[in-house]
């Protein structure tokens, strides 16, 4: 009975021992992958031709969207847009009028939270979240997310990385949610930027950040046309964006 609980002693020592370095292992596997280095927001596109790419985000004004619709058709331009699942729930026929004319559906989350504010599982269930509505809806899946209120913290971006999503933001802000923001003041930020950091910004390969507003609808055609009359032409970031060489459209 000694030699068989001499015997017990020791298979409990060394599966004690092993248990202790399976979990070394798993976290040290935790701490590698949660200090990992994640892909910087895209917030311009690398491209010596004159190409932009507008992007709308929405999470209200839908009232507004038939218009911008008419105007970008009008104007021959393809747009991306970011859409909360929340808004895309209530409103799925525009939605789909929205893919059906040729522009590209992408992902703002659910609820427009402050992703800074979140942790990595809740930023992935806000883009999943996401991600199933749009699905359902128009049968394809969303791939780049735009973070709500341009938010771009550790937690926000390594759950879109993690769930093989590209962050992005923008070059060049419209501000048009302000309601100092005129038509006039919302086209000069787009057609003739300001000079920031004493740089001026380069409008070859810029992402341009709009939202459906009343005044954004006035604009509009203003940025369209002037911007068409200086050679520049408007596509989706998918066609811009080539996704092993982020940003490159030259390749």
């Amino acid at each position: 009975m000694f030699i068989n609980l001499k015997i017990s002693r020791r298979i409990l020592s060394f599966g004690g021992i092993f248990f202790l370095l399976i979990v070394g292992i798993v976290a040290g596997r935790w701490v590698v992958a949660s200090n990992t280095p994640v892909p910087k927001p895209i917030d311009q596109i690398t491209t010596d031709q004159k190409l932009m790419a507008l992007t709308i985000n929405v999470d209200w004004g839908e009232e507004f969207i038939p218009a911008i619709l008419d105007e970008l058709e009008k104007n021959k331009a393809q747009v991306t847009f970011f859409v909360t699942g929340r808004w895309a729930k209530k409103n799925p026929d525009l939605l789909k009028e929205i893919y059906n004319r040729g522009h590209q559906i992408e992902n703002h989350g659910y609820s427009h939270p402050h992703p800074d504010q979140l942790s990595v599982g809740a930023n992935q269930e806000e883009i999943k979240k996401t991600e199933s509505i749009v699905e359902g809806i128009i049968g394809k899946k969303t791939q780049l997310y735009a973070p709500p209120y341009g938010e771009k913290g550790a937690s926000g971006l390594r759950a879109a990385h993690e769930m093989g999503y590209r962050t992005i933001l923008w070059t060049l802000d419209t501000v048009d949610w302000r309601p100092d923001s005129t038509p006039e003041i919302i086209a000069k930020r787009i057609v003739n930027p300001a000079i920031k950091f004493g740089i001026k910004p380069n409008k070859s390969g810029a992402i341009v950040l709009m939202h459906p507003k009343a005044n954004t609808v006035k604009a509009l055609p203003v940025i369209l046309e002037q911007l068409a009359k200086e050679g520049y032409i408007f596509q989706t970031l998918d066609e811009l964006i080539t996704y092993d060489q982020s940003g490159d459209t030259t390749s």
